[in-house]
């Protein structure tokens, strides 16, 4: 983290008067990663808060950031399209649930379309 940048990741201090007050940042733990056959993924079609552009929003992944990132790369490429993940969620654009769910099944993860 920069030292220009550390105020703003500080929960609700904005100032103190103490000279030798050190803010103690929390460090929130990531889950570990579900093995690949526990994992319960719910494929489905979103435009909500999208400005109508349709997406296909994968959840229920558990794990790590690396994990998650490293399967949202997997599923762009095969998809042929971009898209992103975020809080957990696997943001891919356009309506290609039938390809996300051909490709997680043949990689083993237990998904569902909805």
């Amino acid at each position: 983290m920069s030292k220009k940048n550390d105020w703003k990741n500080r929960d609700g201090i904005v100032y103190s008067t103490n000279t030798n007050f050190d803010y103690k940042y929390e460090h929130t733990e990531e889950t570990e990663t579900l093995p690949v056959a526990r994992q319960n993924l719910r494929i489905q079609m979103d435009n909500k808060g999208r400005a109508g552009k349709q997406v296909t929003l994968v959840t229920g992944f558990v794990g790590t950031t690396e994990a998650l990132e490293s399967l949202t790369k997997l599923l762009k490429t095969k998809c042929g399209v971009g898209g992103s993940s975020k809080d957990g969620d696997i943001l891919i654009q356009g309506d290609v649930r039938d390809k996300v769910l051909a490709v997680l099944t043949k990689e083993g993860y237990k998904a569902r379309k909805f």
